[in-house]
């Protein structure tokens, strides 16, 4: 059985999509841009300052669905340059003290709002 997952606590899907879908035990996050839930628009700054968002994001889906970080089993991270890589890293560590996901992260052309960064996260209870 499939459960939409919704917040006001995370910026509102901006397409035909939702926030995040649980099936079977598991919540598949839609990737996630730096949009502060409160202006619905991009934070100013750098890639730390949008990583930051996007990860508080995500922090309020996987609570809004009853589950957290420990419950993460697979992050994929789009930057739109790799130059960001290290400073992404940086803050994307800070949520997984121990025993850190699978992740891929890798450049894309571009991403939605011009954003630096967009997190999809994936998590198994």
């Amino acid at each position: 059985m499939k459960k939409v997952i919704s917040t006001t606590e995370a910026p509102s899907a901006i397409g035909p999509y939702s926030q995040a879908i649980e099936a079977n035990g598991m919540l598949f996050i839609s990737g996630q841009v730096p949009i502060d839930p409160a202006t619905a628009k991009i934070v100013d700054g750098d890639i730390t300052a949008q990583t930051e968002q996007v990860m508080k994001n995500i922090a309020a889906i996987l609570q809004a669905a009853g589950y957290g970080f420990e419950n993460v089993v697979k992050s994929t991270c789009l930057l739109s340059d790799m130059a960001n890589f290290a400073a992404m890293n940086a803050v994307y560590a800070k949520y997984y003290p121990a025993d850190p996901p699978a992740r891929a992260a890798f450049a894309v052309k571009g991403l939605p709002l011009n954003a630096l960064i967009e997190i999809e996260t994936i998590a198994v209870k």
